[in-house]
Parts: structure tokens; sequence; C-alpha cells
């Protein structure tokens, strides 16, 4: 297959164009530059924020699938369906898990689960993007899947509750030096944590795939752990046997910094399971084959290997240690207050 891969360089991405071209596939990539595409990969250069500079970027080529990682917003796919309504077979929008209902009435999500989130605008954009794709589909037949991601790593990415994404080192830097480390609630909601390279297995058995046209997937792992239990595979990972975990609960963080509402309400605050029933479904064989353990070792040795990797983000700690003084003050004025001192 002839693939366009929009984006290309980020965690699940560059895990999916990595596969697609080891497997075979003629893959291309519509990106900024800032990174040379893989050995064998076609880059296309343009700056999504400058629409005018795409379609001179991908000229009359036409592809099997195009696979958009940067949509994020309705004007972007109707960027997509000027481009590539008669250009390709299939077109694969990158949404996202946390569209699926917040907090959920049920734990087991699975694709019928409600699409609601009124706590995170970036996901009521997802949702308004997959509307606006299936209405296409229905009038006049575009040709497209929706797939949803939840929270997912490969070996430069650690995933936690709270940490910094751009530097997610922070929270391993905090352990190894016996600082303290929140993690959201009471440490037992349940999540599922994927590695990348068993996401972009379950994407590409979608990719030419008929049967899946107007169909929305997730495709995660299906190993569930609580945060204390990824906290502390975390720290195993890192060589820390003993981290200090502080449970902190989400409404006193967003409290404190209300720019965690959408990730932490909006996302990772309840328990969510991942029903995978319907990928394995369409993509017979499929499984995710990488236990968290085991990823998460990949990753803290790809960070060991180089000392310039383990950049730590001083603002994220300093604010992790107000929160703790505020939490701490918290507690002994609850004491007080209540006779326990």
């Amino acid at each position: 297959m002839r693939i366009l891969v929009i984006g290309g360089t980020g965690i699940i991405s560059t895990a999916c164009v990595e596969l697609f071209s080891e497997r075979g596939h003629e893959v291309h990539v519509l990106n900024r530059g800032h990174r040379p595409a893989p050995p064998g990969v076609r880059q296309h250069l343009a700056d999504l924020a400058e629409p005018s500079s795409v379609p001179a970027a991908l000229g009359t080529l036409s592809w099997d699938v195009v696979v958009d990682f940067r949509a994020y917003a309705p004007p972007d796919v109707e960027r997509d369906l000027e481009l590539f309504r008669d250009r390709t077979g299939q077109l694969v929008f990158i949404s996202s898990a946390s569209a699926y209902q917040r907090p959920v009435t049920h734990y087991l999500v699975t694709e019928s689960t409600p699409l609601a989130n009124p706590y995170w605008e970036y996901s009521r954009n997802k949702i308004a993007c997959e509307e606006r794709l299936l209405r296409a589909h229905r009038e006049e037949g575009f040709p497209v899947v929706i797939v949803r991601p939840s929270l997912t790593y490969g070996d430069t990415q650690i995933p936690l509750a709270l940490n910094s994404w751009e530097r997610s080192y922070t929270v391993v830097d905090r352990m190894r030096r016996g600082q303290p480390v929140i993690v959201p609630g009471d440490g037992t909601s349940l999540w599922t944590l994927t590695h990348n390279s068993d996401f972009a297995r379950g994407l590409l058995g979608l990719l030419g795939n008929a049967q899946a046209l107007g169909h929305a997937f997730h495709i995660t792992s299906d190993e569930v752990l609580s945060w204390d239990q990824a906290y502390r595979a975390v720290a195993a990972a890192a060589g820390v046997a003993r981290p200090e975990l502080v449970h902190v609960a989400s409404d006193f963080l967003v409290t404190c910094l209300p720019e965690l509402a959408g990730t932490l309400l909006g996302d990772k605050a309840t328990s969510v399971v991942m029903d995978n029933t319907k990928i394995k479904r369409f993509v017979p064989g499929f499984v995710a084959t990488t236990p968290f353990r085991e990823g998460i070792g990949r990753t803290l040795a790809w960070f060991d290997a180089d000392p310039a990797r383990r950049v730590v983000d001083e603002h994220t700690s300093r604010e992790h240690d107000r929160i703790l003084a505020a939490y701490r003050a918290g507690i002994e004025a609850a004491r007080r207050e209540f006779g326990r001192a």
C-alpha cells in the first residue's frame, strides 16, 4: 500500500511509520521536517498552520491510506476532506479515548460508550471532528475510519497520571532523589497503558480494510493496572525500591492547578478499562504483547543510555512541591481542628 502519515514524528506515529515501512509499504510523511524521515520513507515538507503550503507539498499524488495524527479541531478535518476526497481509499482519523464519557458511568469502555467530556476542550474538539467525518461518510461515502488511542508510550515517554509530558523524566528524577511523588486519588483507580509498538500493529491491521470504513476503534493493551502499580513499576525500572507515593485528591490538585482539569477530571481521575473486543474482531490475531513492566524497562534504559536525555521540568517539580506543602498544611489543620494533633 501507499500510505501517507500526517505527522509521523510523535510517540505513536513514529512507531507506526517504522512498522509500516518494515512491512514493505510505500510510506510518505507530511510534516515540517524538524526531524528527518526514517530511511526509505519519503518526506513532504509543509506547515499545517499554513494550509496553502500543503497542496504544493503533496503535488498530484494519491494514496491507498491517509493517517492523520495532526487533526485536532473541525477546521483540520475540513482541510482533510478538501484534500483527500478523491485521493485516498481510506482516511484514518486519530482521535482520543478521552472523548469517551467522563466521568464514566460504567467502568468497561467499548466503542459504543457515549462521547462526552465536559472537562477538556481537546476532547470536545476531537468529538466534533469525529462527528463531521462521520457525517461526510453518511452523506457522501467519505472513507473514514476513527481510531481512539488511550495513554500510549514508547522508549522516549514515561506515562504517568501526573508528570511533565514534554520532560517526562521529571517524576523519575524525583523518585531517584528520594523526593515524594504525587499520585492522584487514592492510587487504586484502574488504567490501561499501551506500548506504541502494540498500537502500531493494531492500526496496521485496519489499513486497507474495507470492512472498517465508517467504524470507530480503540487500540490498547488488555493489561489493567492501578495507578499505584504503574508508579511502582516505573520506580522499579528506575532502581528505586521504596518510592514515596503521596495520594492527593484530584479535586484538590485541580484547585491548586486548574489547568489539570482536562487531563485529570477529564481523563485519568476515574477507573477506565478498555474493551478491545472490536479491534480483535476486525484484526484477527491482534493482541498487545508488551506488559508495562517490560515496556517501561526499555523506556528507562533509553533515558539512562544518555545523560542528555534525562531532562527535568524544574517548573513542574516546583509546582508539585507547592501542592505537597499545601496538602500537608491542610492535613495538619484538619488534625488540629478535630483534636488529633
